[in-house]
C-alpha cells in the first residue's frame, strides 16, 4: 500500500511506497561543504540507490547554495551548500508500455533529491521536484 500518490506534471498517477531521509552532511567532521564534496556525495547516493535496488535509480540535481561568507573559503574552494535533507524514495506506476495490463504488470523507479524540510510530499504539492519527473524516459516495467 502507498504511503501517498501523487500527480506528475505528465498525468501519470505514481505510488510513493517508501521514503527515506537523512541529513546531507552527516558523518562531515573535518572541512566543509564545497563542490568537490557534493559532487562526490551526489555520484556516492546515485551509485547506492543502483546498488539497492533493483528498479533504476535517478538523482534530481539539487539547488547548489553558496553562502555569503566573508572568507572565500579554504583549500577546496569556496562555501557551497546543498539542501539540509537528503531524501530516498521508491516509486510505482501502471506500466510504461501501453501493450502490458495492469494486472500483472507495473513500473517501478527509485529517486534521490534533496529538500529543506523533512516532509513527506503529498498530492497537494503542487511545486515539488518529484512532480516533473519524466516517468517514462526513466521507470522501468516488471512483472508480478
Amino acid at each position: 500500500m502507498a504511503l501517498t500518490h501523487l500527480n506528475l506534471t505528465s498525468g501519470r498517477t505514481v505510488d510513493l511506497s517508501r521514503i527515506s531521509f537523512s541529513s546531507t552532511y552527516s558523518g562531515l567532521i573535518e572541512g566543509y561543504p564545497c563542490r568537490r564534496l557534493n559532487d562526490a556525495k551526489l555520484t556516492h547516493l546515485l551509485t547506492a540507490a543502483r546498488r539497492d535496488s533493483a528498479l533504476p535509480a535517478h538523482l534530481i540535481e539539487p539547488v547548489r547554495h553558496l553562502p555569503d561568507v566573508p572568507a572565500p573559503g579554504g583549500p577546496f574552494g569556496p562555501v557551497e551548500e546543498l539542501p539540509p535533507v537528503i531524501c530516498t524514495a521508491t516509486l510505482y506506476s501502471n506500466p510504461v508500455d501501453p501493450d502490458l495490463d495492469t494486472v500483472d504488470h507495473y513500473s517501478g523507479l527509485t529517486v534521490v533529491w534533496f529538500q529543506d524540510t523533512l516532509t513527506v510530499p503529498t498530492h497537494e504539492d503542487t511545486e515539488h521536484p518529484l512532480l516533473g519527473l519524466p516517468w517514462d524516459d526513466l521507470a522501468t516495467d516488471l512483472e508480478l
